[in-house]
């Protein structure tokens, strides 16, 4: 196509129904000559007054002006049918709202543009698609029809004369030209063809509706530009339109400009890695490492590693790729980036916050217990209502076999948590809670993220066990390391020496057991809220025996719930006669006995069941450990019955006092402890201020030696409960009165001789029923503490108080007895 002046034009296609998009500044540009129109449309044939309009959408037309347009509305389609029936000329005008179907005279804007219709096409689908070129720019002036299309009257916008060009105007259209070559130059499409056509066109409402037409802006300003009469006062809106423009193609080119130095940057690794992987394949070096990388590589994105985290492990990927993949550093660098993926840092397991049903576990798991299933079943109340709650860092304390460790269990049972149990006795180095510092070959992260990745999840639940015998040495203080994990206001971030990035710890629900709450350090058990699991009675031993015991070694044993009937007074026989501990350990060896031995005649082809009677346990067991006889022995005079606790549960301590002609010498022997011999110096001195009251000589000190001993083997015995019965075996040796053989005594003495408070008071209290005791004496004070001993135990034996010293004698004294 061409015409006989040098106006561009641009031909573009818009899927849309009927619309085009904007037309680019710098497209391809051809001549347009009448000659080559071949439908016979003729520009400079006189203009009519009454044309049919085309309402477009979304584009303003202007003069000179050639694009394609497709049409598809009916109205729009008779419209064109008229104009290429008549003199081919109609008129095009942007209405006003896009999203209108069928606009009226008052959506239309009244100035447009005069355009020929120089081809026509039908399409397949019944659209149209015409070529039109703008003529004129034409105001309407009226409507001479509506149906079945607008025809409208129109009056041709005449372009004004510019008599003298001023410097402001050759200003303007110097700035005109060298923003579009600018545009032009950003986009990179300039050519010298366009750049002529801009240089050739001086008047400045052509140059204006040149550029105009080929500017990408809103409706609105075009349609501005295309209704100003005025040709520098266009030319001058052009140039604000222009200079937006060149920002915004300045910007483009910037943006494409990084882009293209980031692709060039990724293109050129990518050629160093292929020489590199060449490089190594010469060298004889095996190809599979940099799989294993880009495997790595993929792996630590998929990770959901914390911002710090990734910036660390990209930076030891970088080292990595640079070394030798048999190198040693290479070998602990890839180590830990395998630590680093394989740790969950965002897999979380859903918490069963379903209460009925936690009770429901841990009552099947653990009879009793009453007070630690409340504490467990109000955490996971308070984790329901509030689902960002730190973890609480519970300790069990109590004797061995009470079921600490099994508990734990049940509780991650109960929660649905993963259960880890880390055992911490005997740890000496402090690396063991840290991790090693990776400076050597065998480094390692320490226990904790060790557990962490052996749960999968991040919020599991640890069982630190045996937290009371953790040591100290020249390595460091692992008891100070745990503070930082157990302390809900620091574990957000704790630090492994091994990852040296902070791994989030508050999800996780720490449960510590101890035997003792001595050996724990102050600080860290103050971060503990500790729960007390002293023993258990002899009818819930019993009990859980018939529950749990004997069902499993009935099974570990390979026989049949029907070969075996143990009565519960069996059972009872077997606790008093061969197991004396808070826990259930030598029961349940016992039972297993029974079992394995029962199991021996199944074998031989006995047939069963097999109830176990009296007889039978003393033929499958042996001989009785403990005799029931013993306690109806008399206790000879100097020896008095103490209660005292003990790691394992509560313990009966025979303390034994002998007097002896000598010089007042105090001969302490069986293994005492501090705290029992400034008790035994303490009953001397008490014994020594109540002569009269007791009616004994007023120089025995002076005249006899007195030797005190509490025999157990070699086993140490220290703490502050052994006064009272102290005093009552100094007495007794000394009165030569023996003691009642049915009563045992705890409590601690003051020079004055007032009764300390103990603890220990359910143990001890344990451990006199089953020794088969009638009576225990102790603190008043401690008279609180009978609320946490069941009811059942206090109706087997009788508990009296003591206040001062001066009562207990009365009380103890086998000559009070009626």
């Amino acid at each position: 196509m061409s015409t006989n002046d040098d106006t561009p034009h641009v031909e573009v296609i818009n899927e849309s129904e009927e619309q085009e998009a904007h037309v680019k500044l710098g497209s391809s540009v051809e001549p347009v000559s009448e000659s080559e129109d071949r439908d016979g449309g003729n520009v400079g044939q006189e203009l009519p007054q009454n044309v049919p309009l085309l309402p477009v959408r979304d584009v303003v037309v202007f003069n000179y002006m050639i694009l394609p347009l497709f049409v598809g509305r009916e109205r729009s389609i008779l419209a064109v049918d008229a104009a290429l029936n008549s003199n081919r000329h109609i008129l095009i005008a942007t209405q006003k709202e896009e999203k209108t179907d069928d606009p009226g005279p008052e959506e239309v804007h009244s100035v447009g543009t005069l355009a020929t219709i120089m081809r026509m096409l039908k399409m397949p689908d019944g659209r149209l698609k015409v070529l039109v070129q703008g003529v004129t720019r034409a105001r309407i002036t009226g409507y001479v029809q509506n149906e079945p299309f607008h025809m409208v009257e129109i009056e041709p916008i005449m372009e004004e004369e510019v008599r003298e060009p001023t410097p402001e105007l050759e200003a303007m259209v110097r700035t005109a030209r060298e923003q579009s070559e600018k545009i032009l130059s950003l986009r990179g499409i300039a050519s010298p063809d366009v750049l002529a056509v801009l240089n050739n066109v001086e008047e400045p409402g052509r140059l204006a509706d040149l550029i105009a037409s080929n500017l990408r802006m809103k409706v609105e300003d075009a349609q501005e530009i295309l209704a100003c009469e005025d040709p520098v006062q266009r030319l001058a809106l052009v140039n604000r339109q222009l200079l937006k423009e060149a920002e915004v193609a300045e910007m483009q080119a910037k943006i494409q400009n990084m882009a293209k130095e980031g692709m060039d940057k990724a293109q050129r690794e990518f050629f160093l890695r292929e020489q590199l992987k060449a490089i190594r394949k010469e060298l004889g070096d095996s190809g599979e490492s940099d799989e294993d990388l880009e495997e790595l590589r993929a792996s630590l994105k998929k990770a959901g590693l914390p911002k710090d985290v990734r910036k660390e492990t990209d930076k030891q990927l970088k080292r990595l790729e640079s070394m030798h993949p048999e190198s040693s550093e290479a070998t602990v660098i890839r180590t830990y980036l395998d630590w680093i993926v394989e740790l969950p840092w965002k897999k979380l397991s859903k918490d069963q916050l379903i209460i009925q049903k936690a009770k429901e576990v841990l009552d099947d798991d653990h009879y009793g217990l009453d007070k630690v299933k409340d504490r467990i079943l109000e955490y996971l109340s308070v984790r329901k209502l509030n689902p960002d709650m730190k973890g609480p860092i519970l300790c069990f304390v109590g004797p061995p076999g009470v079921g600490k460790t099994s508990l734990g269990r049940s509780i991650a049972g109960s929660l649905g948590r993963k259960f880890v149990r880390m055992s911490l006795g005997g740890i000496r180095d402090e690396a063991e809670i840290r991790g090693h510092r990776r400076t050597y070959i065998g480094s390692m992260p320490g226990r904790i993220i060790q557990s962490i990745k052996q749960a999968g999840t991040r919020n599991p639940v640890i069982m630190l066990d045996e937290v009371d015998k953790v040591g100290t040495d020249f390595r460091g203080d692992p008891s100070s390391a745990l503070l930082e994990v157990l302390d809900p206001e620091q574990n957000s971030t704790f630090s492994d020496h091994y990852l040296n990035v902070p791994f989030d710890l508050s999800k996780v629900m720490f449960i510590c057991t101890a035997n003792v709450l001595d050996t724990i350090p102050s600080a860290l058990l103050d971060r503990m809220e500790v729960i007390r699991i002293p023993g258990y009675t002899e009818v819930e031993k019993v009990k859980i025996a018939k529950r749990y015991l004997l069902p499993r070694q009935i099974k570990e044993n390979g026989l049949k719930p029907e070969d075996v009937e143990i009565p519960d007074q069996i059972i009872g026989k077997i606790i008093r006669e061969y197991t004396r501990e808070a826990g259930l350990r030598n029961l349940e060896r016992e039972l297993g006995t029974v079992c394995r031995k029962l199991a021996r005649k199944v074998a031989e082809d006995e047939s069963g069941p097999f109830v176990v009677t009296g007889r039978m346990v003393t033929k499958l067991l042996g001989v009785p450990r403990f005799l029931e006889s013993e306690k109806d022995k008399e206790l000879y005079p100097g020896v008095a019955l103490g209660l005292a606790w003990t790691p394992v549960g509560g313990e009966v301590l025979h303390v034994e006092v002998s007097t002896m002609p000598g010089k007042g010498k105090l001969i302490l022997t069986g293994q005492l402890g501090d705290v029992m011999k400034e008790s035994a110096q303490a009953a001397l001195s008490i014994a020594r201020s109540r002569v009269k009251a007791l009616g004994l000589d007023p120089d025995f000190a002076e005249k006899n030696d007195i030797h005190i001993h509490v025999p157990a083997g070699a086993t140490p015995k220290d703490g502050p409960s052994a006064g009272v019965t102290l005093v009552a075996a100094l007495l007794s040796a000394l009165t030569n009165i023996p003691v009642k053989n049915d009563l045992a005594m705890t409590g601690e003495i003051t020079l004055r001789g007032r009764v300390m408070p103990v603890g220990g008071i359910k143990e001890k209290i344990l451990a006199a029923v089953a020794h088969q005791l009638k009576t225990v004496l102790i603190p008043v004070q401690n008279k609180k503490d009978l609320q946490e001993v069941p009811s059942e135990l206090l109706r087997k034996i009788k508990v009296r108080f003591v206040e001062h010293v001066d009562e207990l004698w009365p009380l103890v004294s086998s000559a009070s007895q009626k």
